[in-house]
């Protein structure tokens, strides 16, 4: 590997500039170091820094002249699109009145309705009925090699294809099982106690602070606090009401006592009519005005910079199971559906002689 350092450029969106320093030189890590927003990647072996004009050209200036600057930019090339046919128009509408019948939510029928569009301009002209599963396959392939489609996206187009043939068309779902890509097993982002503290304290604001304490004490999903009632706060029976989690299934999850002092002082406060958190004009408190409260508060506790909302509810999960809860108890309270989605928390556990104890510790006369 070179020891030249290595500045890998951003993409115009991207939130961190990265880059790499050989572990020899000392002086230029130090630098780095003090650099504000700078952070190490232990996994990746990378530092990176919020992406600004201004940090991408002090970084050219601390780490030198034979610093090299390397894109790993994909070239993608546009997915064409074709006005669809009369045929292809009544199945996405036959497709969307099945969609809307059957519940699902919103952000699901667009986001099925944009790759089934997608599909059916591909097919133009054909029976949808005779196409068949090595086609689709096929199809799929063309997207990945040529588009460059991401395993996210590849999945959605699966689900949708298979959400058309059989539930619209009522074909078995065997006749269209198609090829999916290796799920990658990634472990979820998690913060230490300590940490959680820093950024739950952080904000001044008491409607903000109350927010981060409810995501974080009861292990909700965002859109799970916005929709929150003040109903739903069962102070005497000691629980909250989850109304339509994820899968429209509602739940009870744990409230805690500190969570309940913070939230009376909230509502002393704010006075909500209906909502638990609303926003100005009285309605919901809206998913990005809560996504910038997080992320106020997580530049200003100067924590991980990748962490999101979520990872309060990934901490929630690990924290309950360190401090010796049951697997199951986590599942009910995340609203999981099967016991295998919450055992990954149990790979994340903190490893350490403060936590666990090797077996050689508890043999005696050693």
């Amino acid at each position: 590997m070179t020891q030249n350092p290595i500045i890998y450029q951003p993409s115009p969106k991207a939130q961190r500039i990265k880059f790499f320093i050989h572990y020899s030189a000392l002086e230029l890590r130090e630098a780095v170091k003090k650099m504000n927003t700078s952070f190490y990647h232990p996994s990746q072996k990378l530092w990176s820094v919020v992406n600004t004009a201004d940090n991408f050209e002090k970084l050219k200036e601390i780490l030198g002249p034979g610093t090299i600057i390397e894109s790993k930019k994909i070239k993608k090339t546009p997915i064409p699109r074709r006005k669809l046919g009369a045929e292809a128009e009544e199945a996405l509408e036959k497709f969307e009145q099945c969609i809307i019948l059957k519940g699902y939510s919103r952000n699901t029928l667009k986001n099925y309705r944009n790759e089934l569009i997608q599909f059916f301009s591909y097919f133009d002209g054909r029976d949808y009925k005779t196409i068949r599963k090595e086609e689709i396959e096929s199809f799929v392939a063309m997207l990945i090699t040529k588009h460059k489609i991401s395993n996210t996206k590849q999945n959605q187009l699966i689900n949708a294809i298979k959400f058309y043939y059989e539930k619209v068309l009522g074909l078995p779902r065997e006749y269209y099982d198609i090829q999916r890509p290796k799920r990658a097993k990634e472990l979820p982002n998690v913060l230490s106690m300590r940490e959680v503290s820093q950024l739950i304290n952080t904000p001044q604001n008491i409607k903000h602070k109350a927010m981060l304490y409810l995501i974080y004490s009861a292990g909700l999903r965002s859109g799970e606090l916005l929709r929150l009632r003040i109903r739903d706060i069962q102070s005497e029976q000691g629980f909250i009401f989850i109304k339509g989690g994820k899968g429209k299934k509602d739940r009870r999850t744990v409230l805690s006592q500190k969570l309940l002092t913070v939230l009376r002082d909230y509502y002393k406060k704010h006075r909500p009519a209906y909502w638990l958190f609303e926003g100005q004009d009285g309605g919901q408190y809206t998913s990005r005005s809560l996504q910038a409260v997080f992320r106020r508060a997580a530049e200003k506790a100067q924590i991980n910079p990748w962490t999101t909302l979520h990872t309060l509810r990934h901490s929630f999960a690990t924290h309950c199971l360190q401090n010796g809860m049951n697997l199951r108890q986590v599942q009910v309270m995340l609203g999981h559906s099967s016991l295998k989605t919450t055992e990954i928390y149990t790979h994340v556990l903190e490893v350490s002689n403060k936590v666990l104890k090797s077996p050689l510790d508890l043999m005696e006369n050693v």
